[in-house]
């Protein structure tokens, strides 16, 4: 994939201080790391396992936080992708609940089959925190591909009255062109005559601008008035790309985009679930009695804050 330019002085520190950090995973009463490296690290360790502070048996909603927090990974999965955020929800006294979700050919990695099965397994995952928690609703926070599928949920499954407030980190809510790479991916799936197989088929596939899951998809916060929709997005993606695509409109929208907050925050697709800029909006917006101005620091992609 071609990096695109402004990306390139970012990723070069990134990766020069790649070669002599470690990662460890953040256990549940260490504080969390803020970087997409200790995902990496505990799927290593330990794999398949859920974040610190997530999945709790017997966890009940405070009066203080009655939505317990689900967390929806993209192409990824949970033990990778919340190993940041779900400690950090856990310490502040949210339930948290995450899962992998449409498994496939690679193996431990989630959103791999096609969405509209991954919306019914986000389903019947809702329904089981709530049986278990009494909770009537809850918060989701997602990732990517975890970000925009839920709306299939909304649209599709009957999940409008059990979702309070709904976050989602750059995701491919209009489609991805994969920093350019999307098109010439689907001109080749046309002229291996599998296109269509693809897009049915394919959870990532579907998300190409133009596929029919899109349109059906139809993300418009219009439909369920009552929730709360927040998206945050960074200007330095690399994955859902023209970064807008993660973005929405209606009254019942707030839109953040990183670098609003903090220039010199380089969050790029993949490190953003960490980054502690996002991470303070996320809390900011499941706990407003609370909010507070995000800490601006130097963030690097993958790496997280420096200096």
């Amino acid at each position: 994939m071609r990096i695109p330019r402004r990306l390139a002085a970012p990723l070069a520190a990134a990766t020069a201080l790649a070669t002599v950090w470690t990662a460890a995973p953040a256990a549940a009463d260490e504080l969390p790391t803020y970087s997409y490296l200790s995902g990496l690290a505990a799927q290593v360790t330990a794999p398949g396992s859920s974040p610190p502070g997530a999945n709790v048996p017997g966890c009940e909603p405070s009066q203080e936080h009655p939505e317990p927090v689900v967390l929806l990974h993209g192409l990824s999965n949970d033990t990778v992708t919340w190993d940041t955020l779900a400690p950090v929800l856990a310490g502040a006294g949210f339930c948290v609940f995450s899962l992998t979700f449409g498994t496939g050919a690679l193996g431990p990695i989630g959103s791999v089959g096609p969405a509209p099965e991954s919306a019914r397994q986000i389903a019947a995952f809702i329904d089981r925190v709530r049986a278990e928690t009494g909770a009537a609703k809850v918060d989701l926070v997602g990732h990517s591909m975890g970000g925009a599928i839920p709306f299939y949920y909304l649209r599709n499954l009957g999940g409008i009255p059990a979702i309070d407030d709904y976050i989602a980190l750059a995701a491919p809510l209009h489609g991805a062109t994969l920093s350019g790479t999307a098109a010439p991916f689907t001109v080749v799936l046309e002229q291996l005559g599998v296109r269509d197989q693809a897009e049915e088929t394919c959870g990532p596939c579907q998300f190409s601008p133009g596929t029919a899951f899109l349109a059906e998809l139809n993300p418009d916060p219009a439909i369920a008035p009552e929730i709360e929709f927040t998206t945050i997005v960074s200007r330095y993606d690399q994955i859902a790309t023209p970064w807008p695509t993660g973005q929405l409109s209606g009254p019942n929208v707030r839109n953040v985009v990183l670098q609003d907050l903090c220039a010199t925050d380089y969050t790029e697709h993949f490190e953003l679930t960490a980054d502690p800029v996002a991470v303070r909006e996320i809390l900011n917006t499941l706990d407003p009695a609370h909010a507070a101005p995000a800490d601006c620091a130097v963030v690097l992609p993958y790496i997280g804050p420096v200096g």
